[in-house]
């Protein structure tokens, strides 16, 4: 007795001192095929029926495209009711402290068109059987900041703690590759719309290739290349990042620029530092709402509440640049939100790093874990930051994903419109790339052509 306590003390202590951490059992893993959705969402509706019961179909209406973007979905629905700052008291407990400064700030222009919930979120069968597999087998270590045991699927459907949820998300559902075309457009205080940049990307995300396995997989979920085509002063240079799950080594970023007609390494292309894609008006790890390796902040799970958030928000990213802002924010008009359960996660600054966003808080969407809001703090405590998250419906892979982001800094009165895809396109590939395309040395090759 004495000898088998002594082992199991030791083999917790060895837990703790590698920062691993222990997937769920089998029998909570058979809530997947039974009370969660395959991704780990409640199944269930909610106590009123406004958010409807999840029932696994792809029920997006047939539409035009943009790409391999449906340009509307329930095209014929109506609001069923309008948030402005004059109700919103009334709806308080839903909004996010982000939304509710918007609401203040713009009083006169910004509202939310919530519509009736559809639950969207569906994914390949593939998918599905690898995050059955995952909620048994993976796990963090180094402290959270790294996963083993994962592989073509959400790492943790039943997540025990902030760390486990940020992976869901940062692994979250994509094709094995996409080509995207994009613009990053910046509104000042005074309400003026400036391009920033205008790219071509090509993306790739190894973590869901289909002929992958946890054996075969390197670490690496991201990469991305890219090359600056507008304003002409800027054509021309490009950027490769390779994200990792390697706690060591997370980031690897190569950029070319045209005047100095060479590649060099990259290595502030991440966290906090401006992004010069934006002109500097967003930090790096603000792309798509959170970019980039997790370990400058403490993740703690606060829990799951219903919330307004967009979503099905198809409309406002295919829809044409005109149509899609407002003076100072998004086109209400265009813009869908719906009652959504979240997952709310607070980051704090871990010990021994500095980040110029110290508290940040997250709302992650049940059925995807994609996030939908993100409000960021300033060392005081004041409300700084609030991201928009756009989710959108892509059947051809099928799943619902995320691009295009607006960064409202709410002391200086600004956005930045981060990958729009307004006039810009969304592909899904049938075929990837080889993998050395996503190397400095190949855009090294290219350049000199």
């Amino acid at each position: 007795m004495k000898q088998t306590m002594l082992c199991a003390t030791v083999v917790a202590l060895l837990a703790v001192s590698t920062g691993s951490f222990a997937a769920v059992t089998a029998d909570e893993a058979a809530k997947l095929k039974s009370t969660l959705t395959p991704l780990g969402g409640e199944k269930a509706a909610n106590k009123d029926g406004s958010i409807p019961a999840w029932d696994g179909k792809a029920t997006v209406s047939a539409t035009p495209k943009a790409g391999d973007i449906p340009t509307q979905v329930f095209a014929s629905e109506k609001p069923v009711v309008q948030i402005s700052v004059k109700n919103m008291a009334q709806y308080a407990d839903k909004l996010s402290e982000g939304t509710q400064a918007l609401l203040k700030k713009f009083p006169d222009t910004f509202r939310l068109d919530v519509y009736p919930t559809h639950r969207t979120a569906v994914a390949p069968q593939y998918v599905y059987d690898n995050t059955f597999k995952n909620a048994t087998h993976c796990k963090t270590k180094a402290g959270g900041n790294s996963v083993e045991g994962c592989f073509g699927g959400i790492p943790f459907p039943i997540p025990k703690d902030g760390s486990e949820a940020i992976w869901n998300y940062l692994l979250r559902v994509e094709a094995e590759a996409t080509e995207v075309s994009f613009k990053n457009i910046i509104g000042t205080a005074d309400g003026v719309r400036t391009l920033a940049t205008q790219n071509d990307q090509s993306n790739q995300y190894p973590f869901y290739y289909k002929d992958g396995s946890v054996e075969k997989w390197s670490g690496e979920y991201f990469m991305q290349r890219f090359m600056t085509i507008a304003p002409p002063f800027k054509a021309g240079e490009s950027l490769v990042i390779r994200d990792s799950v390697d706690a060591a080594t997370p980031r690897q970023t190569w950029q070319y620029l045209v005047g100095q007609r060479r590649v060099r390494r990259a290595p502030t292309v991440a966290y906090d530092t401006p992004d010069f894609v934006s002109s500097g008006a967003n930090y790096f790890d603000e792309v798509m709402g959170i970019m980039g390796h997790p370990d400058r902040y403490q993740w703690k799970l606060v829990g799951k509440k219903e919330m307004y958030v967009p979503y099905n928000a198809n409309a406002l990213v295919t829809a044409k640049e005109e149509d899609a802002f407002a003076k100072r924010h998004m086109n209400p008009d265009k813009l869908r939100w719906e009652l959504h359960r979240v997952w709310e996660v607070e980051a704090t600054v871990a010990a021994g790093k500095r980040h110029a966003v110290p508290k940040r808080r997250y709302y992650l969407d049940e059925d995807t874990w994609l996030l939908t809001l993100m409000d960021g703090f300033d060392p005081e405590g004041k409300l700084w930051r609030t991201t928009q998250v756009f989710p959108y419906v892509v059947p051809a892979i099928p799943a619902v994903v995320i691009k295009p982001v607006t960064v409202f800094d709410l002391q200086k009165g600004t956005m930045s419109m981060v990958q729009s895809l307004n006039g810009g396109s969304f592909k899904v590939l049938s075929k990837r790339k080889s993998e050395n395309y996503f190397t400095g040395d190949a855009v090294a090759a290219d350049a000199s052509r």
